[in-house]
């Protein structure tokens, strides 16, 4: 076989891709690729399509109008499983896109009270009254699951104490306004803006829960990866160079900082984007940090590799929320979400280092995830949801 037919060979069987994301800064790599040169290099043209919420990015998913997305991690494996209002559909985790990066956030009126502590936020959680509600972007999402793992660690039971309810992250500040919610959890750039518009204070950070938690991930269904490996292929190698790109350099965090900042993208002002997009938080509180663990797309590839770890990890979390009923095959439907052969095709062609498929984290409630029995892991918690059925009124989709 000559060089022209083995290339030929590995030519993207669809050149044309629609890839959709949502307005937030962590959709940087996304935008980087498709922008910047990285995906012709690898014969591909991605058109973006900026979407409303996480539903209709899933639901657009699942007829094939998207190709791939910045999806949540949770999004991808709750539709694997069954939950949230789709149908039961086979789904791929392509690679990871990035760390870090979100934040829970109080309201004004909150803030004003005093309420500017997890114990404080417990003791009025515990009061007698009207009860908090606090939104987050998804049922599955990765921001329900911060939230309710930040809110149970401080004492505060995410379903009995306190309302959620689902919001689109480009909506968060205009729900705040309203005073529709007490708090919520998202992605930048919406909490850096609440507190520049002093619309309340951020109470805890992402990455305080878990450092260097897996966060958005390249998404789309299994049917897409089987009938267009070569693409999908060709797709990760130009997120992942537009991944090494950001995180080479200051200039080019703030030359991504700047691009993302546009209308066609996060639409949002650069003073709300380019800070904690270089790890420098203020909290409305008085306190500004250069935070340790701050967003990240590539290092080294660390944070792109589709681990089997952090996919059972949200698989532990819906069975302790009651989504799950039942434990699931966990590390076996890991395994078949997550694209680890195709990943590995792609770094290697790069020559990005692979890591261990599975990884070992502290949380900040003192207890270690390595990725071993997850079934175990559900349970260990004290305050959980296990004997509920799946509650499909609060899953359902907004």
């Amino acid at each position: 076989m000559t060089q022209h037919d083995i290339s030929r060979s590995d030519a993207p069987e669809k050149r044309v891709l629609n890839i959709g994301f949502m307005a937030l800064t962590d959709a940087a790599s996304i935008i980087v690729a498709a922008t910047q040169g990285f995906a012709e290099k690898h014969g591909l043209t991605l058109n973006l399509q900026r979407q409303a919420s996480w539903a209709t990015l899933r639901d657009k998913l699942l007829s094939g109008e998207l190709d791939a997305a910045h999806s949540l991690y949770g999004l991808i494996y709750g539709v694997q499983l069954g939950l949230g209002g789709a149908a039961a559909t086979d789904m791929a985790v392509l690679m990871g896109l990035n760390q870090n990066g979100q934040s829970i956030n109080l309201s004004p009126d909150l803030q004003h009270a005093g309420v500017s502590s997890g114990e404080a936020l417990h003791a009025r959680a515990h009061q007698s009254g009207a009860r908090l509600t606090f939104a987050q972007t998804f049922p599955t999402g990765t921001h329900a699951m911060w939230l309710y793992y930040w809110l149970a660690s401080q004492g505060i039971h995410p379903l009995e104490d306190v309302d959620s309810v689902v919001v689109p992250p480009p909506q968060m500040l205009a729900h705040l306004k309203a005073r529709r919610i007490d708090g919520f959890c998202v992605g930048e750039p919406w909490s850096a803006q609440a507190v520049d518009e002093q619309l309340g204070c951020t109470l805890a950070t992402s990455q305080s829960i878990w450092p260097d938690h897996p966060e958005k991930v390249l998404g789309c269904t299994r049917a897409f990866v089987q009938q267009h490996p070569n693409s999908a292929r060709a797709l990760i190698k130009a997120v992942l160079e537009a991944s090494r790109f950001i995180d080479e350099s200051e200039d080019n965090k703030c030359s991504t900082a700047q691009l993302i900042s546009a209308c066609d993208y996060v639409d949002a002002p650069l003073s709300a984007i380019q800070p904690r997009f270089l790890g420098r938080y203020q909290d409305g509180l008085g306190h500004a940090w250069l935070d340790a663990h701050p967003l990240r797309f590539h290092a080294k590839g660390v944070v792109n590799m589709p681990y089997l770890s952090d996919g059972i990890w949200f698989m532990t979390q819906f069975r302790r929320w009651g989504l799950l009923r039942d434990d699931p095959d966990y590390l076996t439907i890991a395994q078949q979400v997550q694209q680890l052969e195709l990943y590995r095709q792609a770094a290697e062609a790069l020559d990005i280092e692979v890591p261990a498929a599975m990884r070992s984290s502290l949380l900040l409630d003192g207890k270690t995830w390595d990725g071993s029995n997850p079934a175990a892991y559900a349970r260990s918690f004290d305050l959980h949801a296990l004997a509920d059925a799946p509650a499909s009124a609060r899953l359902e989709s907004r």
